[in-house]
């Protein structure tokens, strides 16, 4: 296979800003959908509903927020306003909004109240805003639509405090006049970088892209490198599953660094129905979606709908609580802490120990143009291992394009796996296998590979 060299110094030129990598070390956090439509049993409203059926009597954002934390993320996203155009917070642009609610007398704010509740939980907080609204007269009239919804992301980005994430999704229908609006997404994005720098835009933003499917399905290799731009009609669609390899990034135009999220609902819908209390997902689905996820280089946005009480359901708390004790359980003993890491060759000042740490502040790295590794990580004696945790030091862009697993089998090696990418994190679920080391073999890097963790389980 020929390997143009130059063009692979191009690829890892391409790394991630401060907050995309404040962004993927999130690595799993939380989406709430909550609107009239939890009230309507829909899931999209027609933004012709009254804000008088919106009445959480028991809404205690404390609740999602433990909840959240128990299964073991980081941070929350709030539906701020759905297509249909009602808001959880009293926007002065609107009267499609919780102000004239019953909730609280028309006195309440969930915006508020869940930002604060997650200040309070120590986690962080974000928010939806839809692009689409079905009840704006305003919608499809270009700039002046393009001005009120600036003035309520303004809202949004002033009166909540720090925001980790602005979720944007590129639902663009009829507005109640029968037009459709062209989005101003240049301006929408300058609104957010002038007031909340920090925040990444998401998916239809320039910070993390949509995985392709909300079924919480992942491809065997995922690239955060791709390509920005095409200058042809050959780009490829989002659901594709190759997105950043070396064919595919040769036509683009522009490369970019744009990390994958995946995004899915705990239950087959994403806002609350009574009749889908039977239908969470079970520990086994969504431990697998955790690990094809945030172990395959993505970073997993999961939705919990509250009911028309305004709390998380019952089943929905007790499977996120069963989904942390069981990420807990997998990750409660290092097998390596104590092992020996070693290499045939590194560059000087990176050798195979500093892969223990869990920083990009020391790594392992071969020396410029070795595209290939072998690390042994040897055990004082011979243990029963079932999982592998690799890690990129990203800083330095995604190298690694294939690798190999084996493990020490008498006198010989035994395959246990072969991958592809690895990027900012790759998990390895193997079965049971008891042994007294193991070796991982780069068999193939952009340029040389530079990887600041490794861990056994």
């Amino acid at each position: 296979m020929y390997i143009d060299l130059d063009f692979d110094k191009k690829l890892v030129n391409i790394t991630p800003s401060s907050r995309q990598l404040k962004h993927q070390q999130m690595e799993f956090y939380a989406f709430v959908h909550f609107t009239v439509n939890t009230f309507t049993d829909m899931e999209w409203g027609d933004g012709s509903e009254s804000p008088e059926i919106f009445n959480p009597t028991q809404l205690d954002c404390t609740q999602w927020v433990e909840a959240v934390k128990s299964a073991g993320m980081t941070g929350l996203i709030l539906t701020a306003k759905h297509h249909d155009g009602f808001c959880l917070w009293p926007s002065e642009y609107t009267q499609h909004s919780i102000k004239n609610s019953p909730y609280k007398n028309g006195n309440g704010d969930i915006v508020k109240e869940a930002a604060e509740a997650c200040r309070k939980g120590g986690i962080k907080f974000g928010i939806y805003l839809s692009p689409w609204d079905r009840n704006c007269p305003l919608y499809g009239q270009g700039k002046p639509y393009d001005d009120y919804y600036c003035n309520q992301l303004t809202e949004l980005l002033t009166n909540y405090g720090e925001l980790f994430s602005v979720w944007f999704d590129g639902a663009c229908g009829e507005g109640p006049n029968g037009k459709k609006q062209v989005y101003d997404w240049e301006r929408y994005y300058d609104t957010v970088r002038r007031l909340q720098p920090d925040a990444c835009i998401s998916v239809s933003g320039p910070d993390v892209r949509w995985c392709g499917n909300e079924a919480g399905d992942t491809r065997e290799s995922e690239w955060s490198v791709v390509a920005g731009a095409f200058p042809d009609e050959s780009r490829p669609s989002e659901t594709d599953k190759d997105l950043g390899s070396r064919d595919i990034m040769k036509r683009a135009s522009e490369m970019i660094w744009k990390a994958a999220e995946v995004d899915t609902s705990i239950r087959p819908g994403w806002f609350y129905h009574k009749n889908e209390n039977t239908k969470v997902r079970s520990l086994k689905t969504l431990t697998d979606i955790y690990y094809r996820s945030v172990g395959g280089n993505c970073t997993l946005l999961l939705n919990i709908p509250p009911d028309t009480r305004g709390l998380f359901s019952e089943n929905d708390v007790k499977r996120l609580s069963s989904l942390g004790k069981k990420l807990k359980e997998d990750f409660s003993r290092c097998l390596s802490e104590d092992a020996e890491f070693s290499s045939p060759k590194c560059k000087e000042g990176h050798t195979a120990d500093m892969m223990k740490t869990d920083s990009y502040d020391t790594y392992f790295a071969t020396d410029e143009g070795d595209n290939t590794a072998i690390i042994n990580i040897e055990f004082p004696e011979t243990r029963k291992i079932r999982m592998l945790v690799i890690k990129e030091n990203i800083l330095f862009s995604q190298r690694i394009e294939s690798f190999t697993v084996e493990c020490q089998h008498g006198k010989g090696w035994k395959h246990l796996y072969s991958g592809t990418t690895v990027g900012y994190k790759k998990i390895i679920r193997l079965r049971h296998t008891s042994t007294n080391a193991v070796r991982i073999t780069v068999t193939d890097s952009r340029v040389n590979p530079v990887i600041s963790h490794i861990a056994v389980y």
